[in-house]
C-alpha cells in the first residue's frame, strides 16, 4: 500500500435530535448513545432559562465520541441545511421549540418564528437534500385546548388551541402532514402530557416547588388546586419516542402520557411527603391560556407502540428531588 495512503471507513448515518441539551433532549440522547447509536445534537442555547443548566445536561454526551454538538438556530436556513447535507441523518427527532403556555402570551410573533419556521427549516432541508429520514416531532397535549370530552384521544378535534403556544404545536402537526403527503416522508407526532423528571426545565412546576417547599417558601398556586394534569416520567417518554421511531412509517399522531390525570392539590402534597415538609400556598387566579385538565387516552399509542408508561408521580418526583439535591 502507498504511504500516505489513507482508508476512510465511513461511520454509520447518525440520528439528529434537535434541542438535544434540553430536559427531554438530553435524556434522549443519553439514551441513545448507550445503545450504540451516533447522534448530533443541534442546540442554539438559547437565554429562555440559563443555558449553563442545558450545559450540564449534555456534559456526558460531550465526552462520548459517537456525539457531535451543532450550536445552530432552526431559523438560520442555510446552517440548518448544510447540517442535514454534511451528516446525512438517518432518523430526525425534532424537538427543539420555544415552550410555555404563558410566555408564548406575551411574545407570539418568537413562537412562530421558532415552532413553525424552524420546522419548515428542518422538513425542507431533508426533502431537497434528499436524505428523507425517519421524522419524528415533538407535540403537545396543549392542542386539545379545553376539550371536554375526556380522556383525550387522536382522533378528537382540536381546532381550538387556547395559547399561541398550543396552535404552534397544531400547525406544526399540519405542515408535517403536508409535507408527509407531498413527499412521502415517514413522519409521526407525538403529544407529550407533561412530562417531568431530572433535569426538568427550572420554570416548571414540580422543579420550582420542589426547591420553594424544601426552602419554606410560598408556592403560587394558580386556581383552586382542582386542574388536574397526566403527568409522564421522562423516562417513559424516552421509551415511547424510541418506540415511536422504530414503527415510523406514513403520517401518524400518538400520545404520550401518563395514563392518568392527577390534580394540582394531589401533586402538591406528594411533594410535601417526598421532601418532608408542608407546602406554604399563595393562592393566585388562574392564568390565561391555562387549560383545566390533560389526560392521555393511550389506546392507539399501546396498540400500535407497545407504549406503556410504568413510573408513578410518587417515584418520579422521588427521583427528581435526588436529582435536586445533587445540584443544590
Amino acid at each position: 500500500m502507498p504511504d500516505g495512503y489513507i482508508i476512510s471507513i465511513m461511520e454509520p448515518r447518525p440520528i439528529l435530535i434537535t434541542g438535544a441539551a434540553g430536559f427531554i433532549g438530553s435524556h434522549l440522547t443519553d439514551r441513545l448513545l448507550a445503545d450504540g447509536q451516533f447522534v448530533v445534537g443541534l442546540d442554539n442555547f438559547c437565554d429562555f432559562y440559563d443555558p449553563a443548566h442545558k450545559r450540564a445536561n449534555i456534559q456526558d454526551a460531550l465526552n462520548n465520541a459517537r456525539f457531535t454538538l451543532a450550536e445552530i438556530d432552526l431559523r438560520d436556513r442555510p446552517a440548518v441545511a448544510e447540517l442535514v447535507t454534511s451528516h446525512q441523518p438517518k432518523a430526525v427527532i425534532h424537538l427543539a421549540a420555544m415552550a410555555g403556555v404563558r410566555p408564548s402570551i406575551e411574545r407570539p410573533d418568537l413562537y412562530a418564528e421558532v415552532n413553525l419556521n424552524g420546522t419548515v427549516n428542518l422538513l425542507d432541508a431533508v426533502v431537497r437534500e434528499k436524505v428523507m429520514p425517519k421524522f419524528l416531532f415533538a407535540s403537545s397535549s396543549s392542542v386539545y385546548g379545553n376539550n371536554s370530552k375526556t380522556p383525550f384521544a387522536e382522533a378528537d378535534r382540536v381546532d381550538h388551541p387556547i395559547s399561541p403556544y398550543a396552535a404552534t404545536k397544531k400547525s406544526g402537526e399540519l405542515i408535517c402532514h403536508s409535507y408527509s403527503h407531498l413527499y412521502q416522508l415517514p413522519i409521526t407526532c407525538l403529544r407529550f402530557f407533561t412530562v417531568f423528571g431530572p433535569r426538568q426545565r427550572p420554570d416548571l412546576a414540580i422543579h420550582k416547588f420542589l426547591k420553594l417547599v424544601s426552602q419554606g417558601t410560598p408556592i403560587p398556586m394558580f386556581g383552586d388546586g382542582s386542574t388536574s394534569r397526566d403527568y409522564t416520567f421522562v423516562h417513559d417518554i424516552v421509551g415511547g419516542i424510541l418506540k415511536a421511531l422504530a414503527h415510523c412509517d406514513g403520517y401518524h399522531i400518538y400520545n404520550l402520557g401518563g395514563d392518568h390525570p392527577v390534580t394540582l392539590k394531589k401533586m402538591i402534597q406528594t411533594i410535601e411527603q417526598v421532601v418532608g415538609k408542608q407546602a406554604k400556598i399563595d393562592a393566585q387566579p388562574m392564568q390565561p391560556g391555562d387549560v383545566d385538565c390533560t389526560w392521555a387516552d393511550l389506546t392507539r399509542s399501546k396498540e400500535d407502540l407497545g407504549y406503556a408508561p410504568t413510573t408513578s408521580l410518587e417515584q418520579g418526583i422521588t427521583r427528581q428531588w435526588e436529582w435536586i439535591q445533587t445540584t443544590l
